[in-house]
């Protein structure tokens, strides 16, 4: 293994992770506020909100993510969205995320006694007091380590956008094969890189975790 080498291309693989990084943040706020939009959809009295947060959900799981994002990027122009590469990635992995985010919330949200919402109302509090008192802090509570999961998926599907010329971990592996023929150490260092960003993120959930638990 060419460790020499390794450590020389190294700086240029912590920009390229630094650039995941904001891949991953970009897209992981909007996959959150789509789910948000999406699981408020699905458990609406409306008829046509329900079948449209149900549409969006089985689009976006029924396609593959590789797909959207050269609809995205490719097919963009031809119905006159003009998207730069990151653009363009940050807005498919978001869409892409935000369906299962939108299971993963509404699961939440259902999964709360229901005991408990109709012992709110039965003290007077509406429907919306009661969802933001009683349902809505439980259900984050319940979301928490589920999102997580749903985080590090996202993390991993950055390496999706090297398809459009992102420079990011997976990019720029590939790129120095060419110049190098040593696929072992480039993949293996992105491969640690990779790890290291799902490895802090994890910690970042185990806290919010371990803080709710104690509310």
């Amino acid at each position: 293994m060419d460790t020499d080498l390794m450590i020389r291309v190294f700086p240029f693989f912590l920009e390229a992770a630094w650039v995941t990084i904001q891949l991953a943040v970009l897209s992981g706020a909007m996959g959150l506020a789509c789910g948000a939009l999406g699981a408020a959809a699905r458990l609406s009295r409306s008829p046509a909100l329900r079948f449209a947060g149900a549409a969006y959900v089985s689009v976006i799981r029924g396609t593959p993510a590789l797909i959207q994002v050269f609809i995205l990027y490719f097919g963009g122009p031809q119905v006159g969205i003009q998207l730069d590469a990151f653009e363009a990635g940050v807005l498919a992995l978001g869409f892409n995320i935000g369906a299962y985010m939108t299971e993963t919330m509404r699961g939440a949200i259902i999964s709360v006694d229901r005991g408990q919402t109709e012992a709110a109302r039965t003290l007077g509090l509406s429907r919306f007091e009661t969802f933001r008192s009683v349902t809505l802090p439980q259900a984050l509570r319940l979301m928490i380590r589920p999102l997580g999961v749903n985080i590090n998926a996202l993390i991993k599907g950055t390496a999706l956008v090297a398809a459009i010329s992102v420079v990011e971990l997976t990019y720029t592996a590939q790129r120095y094969i060419g110049s190098t023929y040593k696929p072992f150490e480039m993949f293996l260092l992105a491969g640690v890189l990779y790890m290291a960003i799902i490895y802090v993120t994890g910690l970042g959930v185990n806290w919010l975790d371990r803080r709710a638990a104690l509310r």
